[in-house]
């Protein structure tokens, strides 16, 4: 009988589904958010120190405690900006990026027809020339976290200040790595599953969403960027002042952040399907076995799992489940 096959390294290309799955099942998200936020802040400071912005830590304009009046919102990250004329300008962004949905703001962000729980947020300023002082936000970026999403009174509270945020002007990069809960933003279809219910066709897991309103609130787009179990964490253009642009591959924090926490060793036996492995589509369950399966013949093997991820068989679900059973066995 194989024993538990635990690994440093992250062995999915892109979002963890075993341990976001965990996560979800058992909590502790509020962990990998503070860590995951810290590594995204000191990350995009680093690339966008060459074009004159600094990232900075902020507290998240999510909900926090339960008896916090309610206060205006304030981000996970921010991007800053200094100079007060480039800040109004604005360009939209083009991009072939697989999977881009873009939307006019107004429509991403309608509502659908207060207890708090403390997170941090990131936010991007333009560097002054005393570097002493963060200067304008230009950007604003939320991790999502699970009380903040579906129709309660909290995920009601995010929306309102996220609407409050989005109308002051600046851009909004929202980061949606929850796939047991629906989606914040309308017109995306939904992945959440239940007992009778599917999920919607064209549906995934994980969405990062840029949300312009420049020139105005009205005039603005968002940009939705979704992908798959198994599938890269993508790169997306986020706009700063006039015509900057960061392209940030979101993939490099998020590894950082698994890898170093010890996050995977951890939580995660890739010899046992994830928590509650039905609440995923029929499609990512099968990239669910062929990562499991690839996991475990490199272990079976006895070949460093540090050196993965590895490649993965194209076969069904089926096919890579009774492999998966015949080798624990």
């Amino acid at each position: 009988m194989m024993g538990p096959i635990r690994s440093i390294k992250n062995q999915y290309t892109g979002i963890n589904a075993h341990l976001h799955s965990y996560w979800q099942s058992q909590g502790g998200w509020n962990r990998f958010h503070g860590n995951h936020i810290a590594d995204l802040m000191r990350l995009l400071s680093t690339e966008l120190m060459p074009l004159g912005y600094v990232a900075e830590l902020e507290p998240s304009l999510q909900i926090r405690y339960l008896d916090t009046p309610d206060s205006d919102p304030e981000s996970d990250v921010t991007i800053y900006d200094p100079n007060p004329v480039r800040a109004l300008e604005s360009t939209e962004i083009l991009s072939t990026t697989p999977g881009l949905l873009v939307l006019p703001a107004l429509d991403a962000l309608a509502a659908p027809s207060k207890s708090e729980k403390e997170l941090s947020a990131v936010a991007i300023y333009e560097i002054e020339e005393s570097l002493r002082n963060e200067g304008t936000p230009v950007a604003w970026l939320e991790l999502l976290s699970p009380s903040n999403k579906g129709n309660g009174p909290d995920a009601e509270s995010y929306r309102q200040k996220r609407a409050k945020i989005v109308r002051s002007g600046l851009v909004f990069v929202e980061l949606d790595y929850l796939h047991e809960s629906g989606s914040t933003l309308q017109q995306v279809a939904s992945y959440r599953i239940r007992q009778g219910r599917a999920a919607q066709l064209d549906s995934h897991p994980y969405r990062i969403a840029v949300i312009d309103p420049r020139p105005s609130y009205v005039e603005g787009k968002a940009y939705i960027t979704e992908f798959d179990v198994d599938s890269p964490i993508p790169t997306v253009a986020i706009p700063l002042s006039a015509a900057d642009v960061l392209h940030f591959d979101f993939g490099i924090p998020y590894n950082k952040t698994i890898e170093e926490t010890l996050y995977g060793w951890r939580f995660v036996d890739y010899s046992q399907l994830p928590s509650r492995y039905e609440r995923y589509s029929d499609s990512d369950q099968e990239r669910i076995a062929q990562r499991m399966l690839a996991v475990l013949e490199v272990a079976q093997a006895d070949k460093d799992l540090e050196l993965g991820p590895f490649e993965t068989s194209e076969i069904s679900k089926e096919d890579a489940l009774n492999q998966i059973q015949t080798i624990q066995e």
